[in-house]
């Protein structure tokens, strides 16, 4: 593997650490908040997910910039909006200022989630793309948990502790936005959106100097070719796309149902009701990032070697044994089982749908509709993310826990049967031959996807 396509990787993939750091983070500081400006548990539960409606938004509008202004820029602005972020929350004097900083935060969280993934996709090799493109969730659980970390080390530093645990992500967020300026330009953006042919080819051949120039035109001809079909205007919504909307759709809806971000969001707080104090709950949080980063590296070692299916299916299963354990300590006020079996369902997420969702949705739509579709799979992972997150401190004082967890459970079940009945493989299956397996796109496209060298 070439050294400067890992160095674009990596760096697309930052941005990754500043979403999980900046969707943590927040859980050291929650309770402050509600302290010090006298919220009540719903404005709570608002301020808290202030920068989920941000990242709705992001990823609603996402697919915009990302085709219009190109990968590149679109990274980029993402750093920005980061930075804004970061100082804003920390300097916010009230709720509203502090809402409204949440919320631009939220944009760069959104809006990367459609850039980051999409990009490495398009630039990385089949037979890699997976570890390559999954380096964008490895980073996000590693700033989840330096997240963690860090608020553990900041939680005795004063009465302002909470704005420096907020603020601290300016600098990765100014590091990033920096390093995102030596990227180059994807180059099926320059062939299918940018209309340069001639850039995406040379694009192609800095990606792989090692081909000779008859692979690069074969795989030039077959990006151009599986495009072609789908040059007419207003046409993402149609039955010939119907199988990954619906596959996008429901993989982003099962991710949130498994309550991963309420678990990520209020870590502290559930440690807590198990009758631990408040110290040792931040520091119980830091061992959920580290069994997050840990069984990541795992997923991303296996999601090549095994497939996106198979790892889907391990996790439906972690899932539903984890969280009826918890549902059941809950229950039975044996508080002593729940932060292991929490441990356990973030062992299964990470391997799971952890390690694939930015994956799998980066893979399954045609080049020409492919931010759309990263668009559409990240506002319905954010808008579900978003609602739990909002609820759930209402949510868990009016419902017996063990009932929330065993909901989860319940979601995950069908997941399971989703998983069985509807996900199809895209290992090692270059992006425009995808299509063809996906059933959208005709024969002749298909030709001349399966003459290309395999890429």
């Amino acid at each position: 593997m070439r050294r400067s396509l890992v160095l674009w990787s990596a760096t697309s993939a930052l941005a990754g650490f500043l979403f999980g750091f900046d969707t943590v983070v927040i859980s050291g500081a929650e309770q402050k908040i509600q302290a010090i400006w006298h919220l009540s548990a719903g404005i709570q539960g608002i301020a808290i997910g202030a920068a989920l409606y941000g990242t709705v938004i992001g990823a609603l509008t996402g697919g915009y910039p990302t085709d219009r202004f190109g990968r590149r820029a679109t990274l980029l602005m993402i750093g920005v909006l980061y930075l804004l972020g970061a100082l804003g929350s920390s300097l916010a004097t009230n709720v509203g200022t502090f809402i409204v900083a949440r919320v631009i935060g939220g944009l760069g969280i959104g809006i990367s989630t459609v850039a980051a993934p999409l990009y490495i996709a398009e630039i990385a090799p089949a037979g890699l793309r997976g570890r390559l493109a999954g380096m964008f969730q490895f980073n996000i659980v590693f700033g989840i948990l330096i997240a963690f970390l860090s608020n553990a080390l900041l939680a005795r530093v004063g009465e302002n502790a909470w704005r420096w645990m907020l603020g601290v992500a300016a600098v990765p967020s100014l590091v990033y936005t920096l390093l995102c300026l030596t990227l180059p330009e994807s180059p099926r953006w320059l062939m299918v959106r940018a209309g340069r042919p001639e850039a995406g080819r040379a694009l192609l051949r800095r990606i792989r100097p090692e081909a000779s120039q008859a692979a690069i035109e074969a795989q030039a001809q077959a990006i151009l070719s599986a495009s072609t079909r789908d040059s007419g205007p207003g046409r993402f919504w149609s039955r010939r796309l119907r199988k990954p909307i619906l596959l996008g759709m429901l993989i982003a809806f099962f991710n949130q149902m498994s309550g991963i971000n309420a678990i990520l969001y209020f870590a502290p707080r559930i440690f807590r009701m198990t009758g631990l104090g408040a110290h040792a709950a931040l520091l119980d949080s830091v061992g959920i990032g580290l069994t997050n980063l840990v069984f990541t590296f795992i997923g991303l070692w296996l999601i090549d070697r095994i497939g996106r299916r198979t790892l889907l299916f391990i996790g439906s299963i972690g899932y539903i044994v984890s969280l009826l354990l918890v549902s059941w300590a809950f229950y039975t006020a044996r508080y002593a089982l729940v932060p292991p079996c929490i441990f356990s369902f973030i062992a299964a997420h990470a391997v799971g749908q952890g390690a694939v969702i930015w994956v799998y949705i980066s893979e399954i739509f045609p080049n020409r509709y492919r931010a759309e579709g990263q668009s559409l799979g990240s506002f319905t992972h954010w808008t579900f993310a978003a609602l739990l997150t909002s609820f759930f401190p209402e949510i868990v004082s009016v419902f017996p826990t063990y009932l929330v967890f065993g909901f989860f459970a319940l979601m995950m079940m069908l997941q399971l049967l989703w998983v069985l009945t509807m996900v199809v493989e895209t290992k090692g299956v270059p992006l425009e031959e995808i299509q063809r397996r996906l059933g959208i796109q005709d024969d002749a496209t298909a030709a001349g996807v399966v003459n290309a060298q395999r890429y």
